[in-house]
Parts: structure tokens; C-alpha cells; sequence
């Protein structure tokens, strides 16, 4: 295809798999096949001044990630019988992410779009809670002072003990030695905070889980001062919109890859959608195009997913997501229309947390009434639909379950010598943080510095000009 022919001196994005980036004396061009967090890199790039190009091999944004609409298309994707009843509504009315996460108010994506200006595009809803499961219960979960003397999670020492430990995370200051009282943010462990604090195991369990979003217990032997950070992100990002840390774009996180598509386009990239990726193309060891419809497009360096590489990733687990429709919000969140669970793992005897989390027609993602949630976990035995029991006994009944088991993979080659940046695939989270560190890692390995949101930010008010950033 001609369109597929261009200068050596454009970059290319390709949804669904890879991106590259190629290069031509001063000029610098990126290939892209991508799902979310590459439709994000794509847009970070053109801001930077490459030129994209970003090809899709799907018929829309996202890949893997996308927003599925009408649900008869998620029916026929879960191979599911016949067509949704009446009572589900029109089709139309429904996004339904494949992997959904929320985004902390905090967080690094929201920095991402705010300073890439990609907010312009998108609505927001702040989720209306998050909660914490116990002893088969679940808990509004406490972050500030107040909450913590309010919580029916602890009793009344064990409340006066952790707002004393919330006290010292919110005087935390790394750069400030006065505000350590004895303790090394470099050396002393989390779990001898803990201690210093006198937290019980329950405390512990959501303090980590829910508040630090740690997925296993491997942090416990950790320096502290990066749990100490992630705990003030999570109240900071709460302390933004009050009800909860947690945000999500109106019509679903498909709206999140146009967001950064219209970015790149204002940058000079083009995008291709329904377009087949035959090869990457390699010589001598290294990327050097990407044959799509009998014809080459060069670059010099590329970004993929795991799908398009198989040989240079490695798997490294797998995750169960199910996605339930309800007609009912989940029992004992206050009828929130929206809401995070969070499972530790030692509630259930498990080593990784189970995740929920839930979205309703007030997003534009169901129809009227309607809500959907999503569990998921990291696999850890022959059996995940087990595993994942616990979380779906918290939204019964379920109207309609929709269950998919994927693989996870890791890249074996970093880039080094093949120029060829691979992501991971996404985890059983229900928050962006992670992907974000996956995605300021490609970029540190692609560009050779470290990801500079105040340079975004100045690269940004060159385009559009102070007055408009204000």
C-alpha cells in the first residue's frame, strides 16, 4: 500500500503489537504497533518532535485494552451464544473495557495528560470509593486521620496507632531529615515501620494492598521510603476530589488512545487502521522496517507488545479477568455507582491480591441501571476460576459473566543492540501505576534520559503558548 511508503524521516505507531522508531540523520521516526500504552508513548514522541506513524492491525484503538461496543461485539468476542436479552438495553450503550484500570488522581498518566494537554479530549468521573476486604466483609478504606478514627476495620488502640503512623506519612519528606524520627528511608524496611508504629497484621494487610497498591508482600523487606511515597500519592490523589483517589474517563479508557492519537496528529503523526503487520524486518541484528501488505516501511527503531515478538519475550504468569454485568451496585459500598475492592492476599490465602472493580451507566459505559465489574488475579493454580471465587461471591447475582485467562510475558531483549522496545503485558492491577513505570522505562531505554514531565510541559507551551496553558 502507498501510503505505507513514507520518508525515513517519519515515525510509525502500529496498535495492537509493536511501535518503531526509525532514524535518518537528524531526523528521528517511530513505528509503532501498540495497545494503550503505546497509543501513549506515540503521542509523547510526536510531542518530542518525532514523526509518527502509528498502524493498527485492528480496526480501532487499543488492542488488547480496547473499549468494546456495541455488546453485541463483546457476545461474539467470549464466543458467547445467541445475542444479549432485552434487558441489557441497546448495544450501543455499552464500553466495556477488556482491561480496565483506573487512574489515580495523582498519578503519573493523569500528569501525562495533563501536560500533553490531552485533558481537552476527555471527561472524567472520580470513582466514589475504594474499599478493602476482611474476614469475607468489605471496608471503606481508610486514608486520613479522620477515616481512621471513624473505621470499623480496627479497634480503638489500633486507631490511635495508625493515625500516629498517618501522621508521620503525611511529615515524610525524604529531603528533610527532621521529619525520619530515627528512621532511614534508605535502609530501614517497611516492615520495621510497622513495628516502630506497632500495626497488627489486618492494619498492615490494607495499609500495603489498598493503600500502597503493592500486589505481593515482597515490599515488606524493602526500604521504606517507597511505600511512604506510594501511601502520600494515595492520599494526596484523595485529597484532590474527596471521595475516592481514583478517576475514569466518560465512555470508557477506549477514549484514552484517541486522546493521544489527536495529540499526535496535532504533532504531524499519521495513523492506519485495519492494517496487517506481515514482518518485522531485521538485518544484521537490528530493526529495520516493518512489511505490512507486500511493501516496507524503514525505521530504525521500533516499540511492540508481546504478540508481535514472541521470540525475544518470555512468559512470566498468567492473570484471570472476568467481566460481570450486574443490575445492582456491589452490597455494602453505600450504593456506589462506582468503586475499587481490593482482596489482600492474606485474607484469602493467597500470594497476590484479587482486584474489582466497578463502573456504571453514570460513566457512559452500560445501559441505564446496568453495572459493570470487573475481578482480576494473578493465576496460581490449575485452577483460576477458584481462585478468583472469593471476589465474584461479592457481586452475586451476576447477570452475565464473560471470563478470559491470558498469558503474561515479559521482554527478554531490552532494545540494546536490536533497537527493538518491547512492553510487558498488562498486570491483574486496577490502576495505571504500574503501566506508567512500563511506559517511562521504554522511553528511558529508547531515548537515554529519564522521562521529564516539567520538559513535556515546556515542549508543550512551545506548541500551544503560556496564555492557553493557564
Amino acid at each position: 500500500m502507498a501510503a505505507l511508503l513514507l520518508p525515513c524521516s517519519f515515525a510509525v505507531r502500529i496498535s495492537g503489537g509493536c511501535r518503531l522508531l526509525s532514524t535518518r540523520g537528524d531526523a528521528e521516526s517511530y513505528r509503532q504497533l501498540s495497545q494503550r500504552g503505546e497509543c501513549i508513548l506515540s503521542g509523547i514522541m510526536s510531542v518530542n518532535g518525532k514523526k509518527v506513524l502509528h498502524m493498527d492491525r485492528n480496526s480501532y484503538y487499543g488492542g488488547e485494552s480496547a473499549s468494546i461496543t456495541p455488546l453485541e461485539d463483546l457476545y461474539k468476542r467470549f464466543n458467547l451464544p445467541g445475542t444479549p436479552p432485552e434487558s441489557m438495553g441497546r448495544g450501543r450503550d455499552w464500553n466495556v473495557d477488556l482491561i480496565p484500570k483506573f487512574l489515580m488522581a495523582n498519578g503519573q498518566l493523569v500528569k501525562m495528560l495533563l501536560y500533553t494537554e490531552v485533558t481537552r479530549y476527555l471527561d472524567f468521573k472520580v470513582i466514589e470509593g475504594s474499599f478493602v476486604y476482611k474476614g469475607g466483609k468489605i471496608y471503606k478504606v481508610p486514608s486520613t486521620e479522620a477515616e481512621a478514627l471513624a473505621s470499623s476495620l480496627m479497634g480503638l488502640f489500633e486507631k490511635r496507632r495508625f493515625r500516629k503512623f498517618l501522621v508521620y506519612v503525611a511529615n515524610f519528606d525524604e529531603n528533610d531529615p527532621r521529619t525520619f524520627e530515627g528512621v532511614d528511608p534508605k535502609k530501614t524496611t517497611m516492615r520495621d515501620v510497622y513495628k516502630k508504629f506497632d500495626l497488627g497484621q489486618d492494619v498492615i494487610d490494607f495499609t500495603g494492598h489498598a493503600l500502597a497498591l503493592y500486589r505481593t508482600d515482597d515490599y515488606l523487606d524493602q526500604p521504606c521510603q517507597e511505600t511512604i511515597n506510594r501511601i502520600k500519592l494515595y492520599s494526596e490523589s484523595l485529597a484532590r476530589y474527596g471521595k475516592s483517589p481514583y478517576l475514569y474517563p466518560l465512555y470508557g479508557l477506549g477514549e484514552l488512545p484517541q486522546g493521544f492519537a489527536r495529540l499526535s496528529a496535532i504533532y504531524g503523526g499519521t495513523y492506519m487502521l485495519n492494517k496487517p503487520i506481515e514482518e518485522i524486518v531485521i538485518e544484521n541484528g537490528k530493526v529495520v522496517g516493518v512489511k505490512s501488505e507486500g511493501e516496507v516501511a524503514r525505521c530504525k527503531q521500533l516499540i511492540c507488545d508481546p504478540s508481535y515478538v514472541s521470540d525475544r519475550v518470555t512468559k512470566v504468569g498468567q492473570v484471570i479477568r472476568v467481566i460481570c454485568i450486574l443490575s445492582h451496585p456491589i452490597k455494602n459500598t453505600n450504593d456506589a455507582n462506582s468503586c475499587q475492592i481490593i482482596i489482600p492476599q492474606n485474607q484469602v490465602n493467597r500470594k497476590s491480591d484479587i482486584y474489582v472493580c466497578m463502573i456504571s451507566s453514570a460513566h457512559n459505559v452500560a445501559a441505564q441501571g446496568k453495572y459493570i465489574a470487573i475481578a482480576s488475579t494473578t493465576v496460581e493454580t490449575a485452577d483460576p476460576e477458584k481462585e478468583i471465587k472469593p471476589a465474584l461471591d461479592l457481586l452475586e447475582p451476576i447477570e452475565q459473566k464473560f471470563v478470559s485467562i491470558s498469558d503474561l510475558f515479559a521482554p527478554t531483549d531490552l532494545g540494546t543492540e536490536s533497537q527493538i522496545f518491547i512492553s510487558r503485558t498488562y498486570d491483574a492491577t486496577t490502576h495505571f501505576e504500574t503501566t506508567c513505570d512500563d511506559i517511562k522505562d521504554i522511553y528511558k531505554r529508547m531515548m537515554g534520559s529519564e522521562f521529564d514531565f516539567e520538559e513535556m510541559k515546556r515542549k508543550k507551551n512551545d506548541i500551544y503558548g503560556e496564555e492557553e496553558q493557564q
